[in-house]
């Protein structure tokens, strides 16, 4: 897609530039406790402020469901951008009507405000035209650069974006580049790692990797979905038994669109969920009948090293085991520095995103040397499943 940058922006000295952002942000005690959404979008507000525009950020946080909740205000969170940004940052306890027509009528060029969480107000998550118009009453024009709020139509990401001129700020300009060459127009071949617990939260994204990509592995337990599909039994392992036949039809596209679905060889299976349980490594046709997968075996990490060594492009998306508890981060870690190290060589464009992608990731401390790290969570995997974004849509020149 087409979409234009902070780069077509010229001459904004003294143009107010409502720019939304990401700030839903984790707190503790009133603080916020990790502040990774805020360092994401420094660069846009810096860029734009250095320019001499009046930057109007617009965020959301929590989920209010359109009333003014005291503990989902964004007071505390304006406070931690000012810290990390290094200058003043102004903030207005409404982000529409005259509490925000009159914190923007003061503000001098370079300023920064931080407007109150547009979804105290229903007509935001509802993308009420009225809404909308009044966000953009206050604005000249409008950066989106908050594509982990993408994947909804609010008034904040979508409807104001056809009411100003729209631009996509640097995050959301890396993110779809990022997304762009790893199954926009990749180079191949492509492989997608794909884990996590359950099949049925992921069967669109599989749908539709399988026909984008040459190379399919599936971890977690998701795998044993697949090899129960096959007929292996997989003990007290999680599994979806009753999503054979789902596995099966996925299964018969992959082979159908020529992409090689890669499930695990062996297993490393245990009689109990916790850290440092008593483990073993067994092939696939001797799961005790007592005992849970955890984690792929030696046999399996190896042939996925194979596989990344394989492939010029990688996507991926949920760990290949427990990694959240040792031994069973064994396989996920070994991977993901497996990829990082391809990447640092220059072999590889890497692009990860997820929750528990990142966090496997960071775990490993492999993170830092990928192509791209995405902290979208939704839109993230809506965009692997194929959907269209509607605040991507709506940045389209």
């Amino acid at each position: 897609m087409a979409f234009k940058t902070l780069d077509d922006l010229t001459d904004i000295a003294g143009k107010r530039v409502l720019v939304r952002v990401d700030l839903n942000v984790p707190m503790d005690g009133g603080k916020v406790s990790d502040t990774t959404r805020i360092e994401r979008v420094l660069p846009t507000i810096r860029e734009l402020s250095d320019k001499k525009a009046k930057v109007i950020l617009l965020a959301h946080f929590g989920r209010p469901k359109g009333a003014r909740v005291a503990g989902m205000s964004l007071g505390p969170v304006a406070l931690a951008v000012a810290g990390l940004l290094g200058r003043p940052v102004v903030f207005a306890d409404d982000c529409i009507g005259q509490a925000a027509k009159d914190a923007v009528d003061v503000m001098v060029d370079g300023d920064v405000l931080l407007l109150e969480n547009t979804r105290f107000h229903a007509g935001e998550e509802k993308n009420d035209p009225d809404f909308a118009k009044a966000l953009a009453a206050n604005g000249d024009i409008y950066v989106n650069d908050a594509f982990s709020a993408a994947h909804r139509a609010h008034g904040s990401t979508e409807g104001i974006a056809r009411l100003l001129p729209a631009y996509a700020g640097r995050t959301m300009q890396a993110e779809l580049e990022a997304l762009g060459s790893a199954l926009g127009n990749p180079v191949r071949p492509v492989l997608a790692v794909v884990g996590g617990a359950k099949v049925s939260s992921k069967i669109d994204l599989l749908e539709n990797l399988v026909a984008k990509v040459d190379m399919l592995v599936i971890g977690g337990g998701m795998a044993n979905t697949f090899l129960a599909a096959q007929g292996t039994d997989v003990g007290k392992s999680l599994c979806e038994h009753d999503l054979a036949e789902t596995a099966k039809r996925i299964m018969t596209a992959a082979d159908k669109a020529g992409c090689e679905i890669v499930l695990p060889a062996d297993a490393v299976v245990a009689r109990e969920f916790k850290a440092g349980a008593d483990n073993e490594t067994v092939s696939l046709d001797a799961i005790p009948a007592d005992s849970m997968i955890l984690d792929v075996g030696a046999a399996s990490i190896e042939t996925v090293k194979t596989k990344i060594d394989a492939a010029k492009t990688l996507v991926w998306n949920g760990p290949l085991g427990a990694f959240e508890i040792a031994p069973f981060d064994t396989a996920t870690v070994a991977a993901a520095k497996h990829a990082a190290a391809n990447t640092k060589a220059g072999k590889l464009n890497s692009v990860a995103g997820g929750g528990d992608t990142v966090a496997a990731l960071n775990h490993a401390g492999a993170a830092d040397d990928f192509s791209y790290v995405s902290t979208a969570g939704g839109a993230f995997l809506e965009w692997l499943e194929g959907k269209e974004l509607p605040g991507v849509k709506a940045l389209e020149a």
